[in-house]
């Protein structure tokens, strides 16, 4: 009897592990369903908040995009004003140019006939408009200023270099000219104040002479072309210059 009753709770336990081990199965199967559907909807969550994201970020690039082309319009407008403004500096640069060339030329032209009718006193030549003389005399540097005075000249003041070719044929011996270091060693002024922006020095002039007992204080031309520097109490000829009358 007790074998038979073992057999009959063997047979049960076999007939009833299935239906357990089924329905385990299913918890299980259920339980991962669930897990699917809860990360299915966080991704789909996650995949929303990504284009709400993407959105706002797209909306910002198009208002950057958008204020670029903006800056870059007015940007270039500017330019386009700054290059029509040197433009037209430009044509009213090389307009004032051109008149200041006219009116330069006119200038000259009235100065010319201003002084076409007028004449140097005899004994004078006349060279581009100005009236000069060659003392017959001799003596010194003071000597030549106070003659050229009493003839309502003065000892002539070379400008520049023409005038300076222009007298260099004028003489073929020494003559005074207005210059001089009287003040100051080593300060040349013109006599009528002009200032020195024009010289033509001999090699290795104005020396003073190297002799500190006699000064060389006064310039004179040197047969007619260089000039150099001797005492003032020297002994030569002068040139005056003054305006035709």
């Amino acid at each position: 009897m007790e074998e038979v009753y073992e057999n009959v709770e063997l047979h049960k336990s076999i007939h009833q592990n299935p239906l357990t081990n089924h329905r385990g199965s299913c918890r299980s199967k259920k339980k991962s369903g669930v897990a699917v559907l809860v990360f299915l909807g966080l991704l789909n969550v996650f995949l929303l908040l990504g284009l709400v994201i993407l959105g706002v970020h797209s909306h910002g690039l198009v208002d950057i995009t958008s204020d670029l082309s903006i800056t870059n319009n007015n940007l270039t407008k500017r330019l386009q004003t700054s290059q029509d403004q040197l433009s037209n500096m430009t044509a009213e640069r090389d307009l004032l140019n051109a008149n200041l060339t006219e009116m330069t030329k006119e200038l000259i032209e009235l100065k010319m006939l201003s002084k076409k009718d007028k004449k140097c006193p005899a004994g004078w030549r006349m060279i581009s408009c100005t009236c000069y003389l060659l003392s017959a005399n001799r003596g010194s540097w003071d000597k030549g200023r106070e003659d050229c005075r009493s003839r309502g000249a003065g000892l002539v003041v070379v400008n520049d270099a023409d005038e300076q070719t222009n007298l260099a044929g004028f003489t073929e011996e020494s003559a005074w000219i207005g210059l001089n270091d009287k003040e100051t060693e080593g300060s040349w002024k013109w006599i009528d104040g002009t200032p020195v922006n024009f010289e033509h020095w001999a090699i290795h002039q104005p020396d003073d002479g190297g002799n500190p007992l006699v000064a060389e204080d006064c310039a004179h031309f040197r047969t007619g072309d260089y000039w150099n520097d001797l005492p003032c109490s020297s002994s030569l000829r002068w040139i005056c210059e003054k305006p035709p009358t």
